[in-house]
């Protein structure tokens, strides 16, 4: 009864709060509980402690898990021994960037990106780079409507969603030049009139390092803007009878006809969101400083990494720790990525070349060079 009266003594109120009804103040205030939140993505960096993260965030990284698995199994019916390399895909697809593929032909370059694409409920363009092929028949062009009396911009192939490039190096350079911009900036401008890609925008780009003649090398700036160059190598004994066994009696690949969508754009857009928040600590993030740093001080090295290959090493690296079922990035993922990002990026010094050196050997010797944050 004491505290009745105190409360409604108009010289006694220390909390100040407003009058409140005699039902109101028979009931003692209880004060709200904080609910736990919904595990859904938070805002980058609004967890501060790793433990809540990994609480909250189990369960979509255990989906985007179970989502990859389905993914290898649709493209792994056709593709055989290509599960790395369906990873790494879908590393840059998640970390929003492109892929160069590198291999001599007939090693299922263009079949592991066809198959990735039917596997994923989006739009799909195919691009077969030619020596005539011009700008215009990638991007598109202004026509005149003789209907409307006006000009209207008519789209070209590479407004898709997944698009791929058969050998890239086959266009000249101002074709070459055309995808500096959609690469970087998803967006086309023509006529002084800028065109937005739809979601998602992922370009899958192949070449034959063996062959030179009729081809064009692509430009430093424009390797630049893929996150990945990732090299295919033969099949191995193994595979190579699995293939044979797997297509002795399927001469026209109706194999194909099986792979179904098991992910569509509004499942990517989470996942993404998801990669977004992944937790990277301060050690990490020097750990990929000091490497690309050190790209840039090497005695063996003529060209070194830009801070766009920071960038893409840790968007790429926090990528490949969800797909692997982690709710938070190790030094194992920095490694992991770190020569499929650098590898295209970075020109070895004439004597460096001379002696025989790779580029894989130097990328290596900084890796091991740098200490691993504990």
């Amino acid at each position: 009864m004491e505290d009745n009266n105190t409360n409604q003594s108009p010289d006694n109120q220390p909390e100040k709060r407003p009058a409140e009804n005699p039902a109101s103040q028979s009931i003692p205030p209880v004060p709200k509980p904080s609910a736990p939140s919904a595990p859904s993505a938070p805002a980058f960096g609004e967890q501060s402690s790793i433990d809540r993260y990994r609480s909250a965030h189990d369960s979509d990284v255990m989906a985007i898990g179970m989502a990859m698995a389905k993914i290898k199994n649709e493209v792994g019916k056709v593709v055989i021994g290509m599960d790395d390399l369906t990873e790494m895909l879908m590393v840059a697809l998640f970390s929003g960037g492109n892929v160069l593929l590198e291999g001599v032909p007939g090693i299922a370059k263009t079949l592991s990106a066809r198959m990735l694409s039917k596997s994923i409920n989006t739009e799909f363009s195919r691009i077969q780079f030619t020596p005539d092929l011009m700008p215009t028949d990638i991007l598109g062009t202004t026509i005149f409507n003789m209907k409307t009396s006006e000009f209207e911009f008519k789209k070209g192939p590479i407004f898709s969603n997944i698009i791929l490039i058969d050998e890239v190096n086959r266009a000249p350079a101002k074709t070459q030049a055309a995808l500096m911009e959609v690469m970087e900036e998803k967006q086309v401008t023509v006529e002084g009139e800028s065109h937005k890609m739809g979601f998602p925008f992922f370009i899958i780009a192949t070449q034959n390092p063996v062959e030179q003649e009729g081809t064009y090398k692509l430009p430093e700036a424009q390797m630049d803007r893929f996150l990945f160059r990732l090299t295919l190598d033969y099949p191995d004994l193994n595979d190579e009878r699995l293939i044979l066994h797997r297509f002795k009696s399927d001469f026209n690949s109706s194999v194909q006809n099986s792979v179904t969508p098991v992910i569509d754009a509004t499942e990517i857009a989470k996942c993404m969101k998801v990669v977004e928040g992944i937790h990277v600590n301060d050690g990490l993030l020097d750990y990929i400083a000091n490497i690309v740093v050190a790209t840039r001080n090497n005695g063996d090295l003529y060209l070194g990494a830009s801070p766009r290959a920071s960038l893409a090493i840790l968007k790429a690296a926090k990528a490949l720790a969800v797909i692997r079922g982690k709710s938070f990035v190790t030094p194992d993922h920095v490694k992991a990525v770190t020569y499929p990002v650098l590898n295209h990026r970075i020109i070895l010094s004439h004597e460096r070349e001379l002696e025989g050196g790779s580029v894989r050997d130097v990328i290596n010797s900084i890796v091991e060079s740098i200490e691993i944050p504990r």
